[in-house]
């Protein structure tokens, strides 16, 4: 059963696309922050909090750190930190291709700032690579398509993704050629349901526990808090969040990164007090000898990973047990390579929590028979407030019911993508 052709689909979509999905706040994900509409709630409250705050010492509280957005057009950053760049929109690179028998599989090369570099990568490289290639033979196809790029120094980043997107886009095909969930082509199905927990985030306490409330009354009992705040602040919403929901929902904390070595372990220890299931992304990850220290330093488990795309880049991760618990992102690993790292970090008895993050709908479907066909799965991400905006090319709803994902009654991964609706929403291409 041969792949005949293979087309990339860059797309670019609103957040504001449907509004029917999202609470009431200015702060869905404290990373959205760049356009400065801060409420006038959120300016008393710095007011009146700042002046008699006993503050924790931090390096970056030694200079004069000032936010400053830098306005990219489609994209954004804060040049006045060490940050990540964003998108304005919800932007991917969807991936379909087709076998001579007339099957059509879909994936996703997770892509949240500029889809058409995926886009490209795919046209020019990975399709003849692919284009001929038998699609039962996906786990070999995926090693040339790697080992095709390594010696030119591609052994991460947007290669990976492109050939992951294609990756999953075969698997997809294969669960539909044997009419079975891809999870179960992959090796067979653990469970068949998965439970998610819902991301929030925001900078004024009573918002992040708004949000919170809200999530539980979707029928969440997990919820992460995304928050690149200092110390004294992080600790704040995270208590007034604790404080809201009881103890009886499961908290995670995300701080991408924002601490170094001492502070994290600083911040860490504080968290312990307030009896949450892990600290996220706490310092630089490739600071491995941080993380260990980090992760040898708090009763608290340490999640991390979705940075890291391949079994090789894990291994001394693993080794050294930099972390405890790992977050493949299959939108960058595919499920070839997300198979492969779940595999080693079993031998080390480690846990796996698949990370989603920025990536969309067929990203969500993938990570799910993911979820569903590994043994030592945790729990899965979700965002309850962006799956509407994400779903928009479907044929059909693909929702969360209750905090949960059941195993999808259709082969392959259980979306049908409706490739009109997909067509509005392509952008062109950058030359």
């Amino acid at each position: 059963m041969k792949i005949v052709n293979i087309e990339s689909f860059p797309i670019r979509v609103s957040n504001q696309s449907d509004k029917g999905r999202k609470i009431d706040t200015k702060n869905i994900n404290t990373a959205m922050l760049a356009n400065n509409e801060l409420s006038e709630k959120a300016d008393s409250y710095e007011t009146e909090n700042k002046s008699d705050t006993k503050r924790h010492l931090e390096v970056k509280s030694m200079d004069s750190y000032e936010t400053i957005i830098k306005d990219m057009g489609e994209y954004y950053i804060d040049d006045g930190s060490n940050t990540s760049i964003y998108s304005k929109s919800h932007e991917t690179t969807v991936v379909k291709i087709e076998t001579d028998t007339g099957i059509i599989g879909w994936g996703e090369a997770q892509s949240p700032v500029s889809p058409n570099t995926s886009a490209t990568i795919i046209k020019d490289i990975v399709t003849p690579l692919t284009i001929g290639k038998n699609i039962f033979d996906v786990e070999a196809i995926w090693h040339k398509n790697y080992a095709a790029k390594r010696e030119r120094g591609h052994y991460t980043g947007f290669y990976i993704d492109a050939i992951c997107g294609v990756d999953i886009a075969i698997w997809d095909a294969i669960g539909k050629a044997l009419d079975m969930p891809t999870a179960q082509a992959m090796g067979g199905i653990h469970r068949n349901k998965v439970s998610l927990y819902n991301g929030i985030g925001g900078t004024i306490p009573e918002e992040v526990a708004d949000q919170a409330e809200w999530s539980v009354s979707k029928g969440y009992k997990y919820l992460k808090m995304h928050l690149k705040e200092d110390i004294d602040n992080t600790i704040e919403i995270v208590t007034k969040v604790r404080e809201r929901v009881g103890e009886s929902i499961g908290l995670m904390l995300d701080v991408h990164m924002g601490f170094d070595t001492f502070n994290a372990i600083k911040l860490g220890k504080e968290l312990e007090k307030i009896n949450l299931l892990w600290l996220e992304s706490p310092s630089d990850p490739i600071d491995i000898p941080g993380l260990c220290e980090i992760s040898r330093s708090l009763d608290l488990p340490i999640a991390n990973g979705e940075w890291t795309r391949t079994k090789y880049e894990m291994r001394e991760i693993f080794e050294k047990r930099a972390y405890d618990i790992s977050m493949p992102d299959i939108a960058r690993t595919g499920l070839t390579g997300g198979k492969q790292i779940a595999t080693i970090a079993e031998l080390y008895n480690i846990p796996i929590s698949p990370h989603v993050g920025g990536g969309g709908i067929v990203s969500i479907a993938a990570t799910l028979q993911y979820s569903l066909g590994i043994p030592n799965f945790l729990i899965m991400e979700h965002s309850e407030q962006g799956n509407a905006v994400k779903s928009m090319f479907l044929s059909e709803p693909f929702d969360a019911k209750n905090g949960q994902y059941s195993l999808p009654n259709k082969p392959g991964l259980g979306i049908d993508v409706d490739e009109n609706k997909l067509e509005k929403f392509k952008i062109k291409p950058s030359l």
